[in-house]
């Protein structure tokens, strides 16, 4: 089984709940994946230089001033940290982005209506090149900075690359793939004032109700919507709260 993690901004902004997913991570049975993005990190560095940001549709608008800081700031501060952490905790581990090693290589997004700037969408995820180190015993922290191919560096969406090296890991056909995106509430909420209100499973027609009702919006609509495409590849999709990593709780995706 190969275990495809995604943490949210939330767990990354918090050092407590980061640690305890990393233990968590650090027990598995076997080498893992791990997806994170930015969390707060990188807006707050972008205000201290003061450089306007914007997001739309729960996705970064990244002009050349945030492409350099989102690129410092996940492949570098965040990932480390998370493999300092990881080393700490006797686990081999090597960070990268989607630009080492040709791991993950992307376009730059077209859009009718709004110029994303340097923002990627996946052409293609490495299989056999990932296979390959975690065939070794070491894990892997990647940062969703990925490359057009041509010498660009593009800024993906973390939720994204991650269903991305799942669906590619999957097709593959070597062995089974879990894909699990924590974050710091318990599931998909019905109602974001009662966090006793998960829903345990959503399936794919279900999606544009939900929306329609407001229940799914912003930063939550690129998790669904890769969640929901990945688990249309045979990939069992779970939503969980960070502490739940390995149980049966949170929000089914298929």
């Amino acid at each position: 089984m190969i275990h495809v993690i995604k943490i949210g901004g939330g767990v990354i902004d918090d050092a407590e709940m980061l640690q305890r997913v990393l233990r968590a991570c650090a027990v598995l049975q076997a080498p893992f994946i791990l997806v994170h993005g930015g969390g707060r990190v990188a807006t707050e560095i972008a205000h201290a230089l003061n450089i306007p940001q914007a997001m739309v549709g729960g996705r970064r608008i990244t002009d050349a001033d945030t492409l350099r800081i989102v690129t410092m700031t996940y492949a570098g501060l965040i990932n480390k940290d998370i493999i300092a952490r990881l080393q700490a905790l006797s686990l081999d581990a090597l960070g990268v982005c989607g630009a080492d090693m040709n791991l993950i290589t992307a376009k730059r997004r077209e859009h009718p209506e709004v110029d994303f700037g340097f923002v990627g969408d996946v052409v293609s995820v490495n299989a056999q090149r990932l296979q390959e180190i975690l065939h070794q015993g070491v894990s892997l922290v990647v940062a969703p900075i990925t490359h057009d191919g041509k010498g660009q560096l593009l800024n993906t969406n973390a939720d994204t690359v991650a269903a991305e090296i799942a669906k590619a890991l999957a097709a593959s056909g070597a062995e089974p793939v879990e894909l699990a995106y924590l974050f710091d509430l318990h599931g998909v909420l019905r109602d974001v004032d009662d966090i006793s209100s998960v829903i345990p499973e959503i399936k794919a027609d279900q999606v544009d109700e939900l929306v329609a009702e407001g229940i799914l919006h912003a930063g939550m609509l690129p998790k669904i919507t890769m969640a929901v495409d990945a688990a249309r590849a045979g990939i069992k999709v779970r939503i969980q709260h960070a502490e739940d990593l390995g149980t049966q709780k949170g929000t089914v995706i298929q």
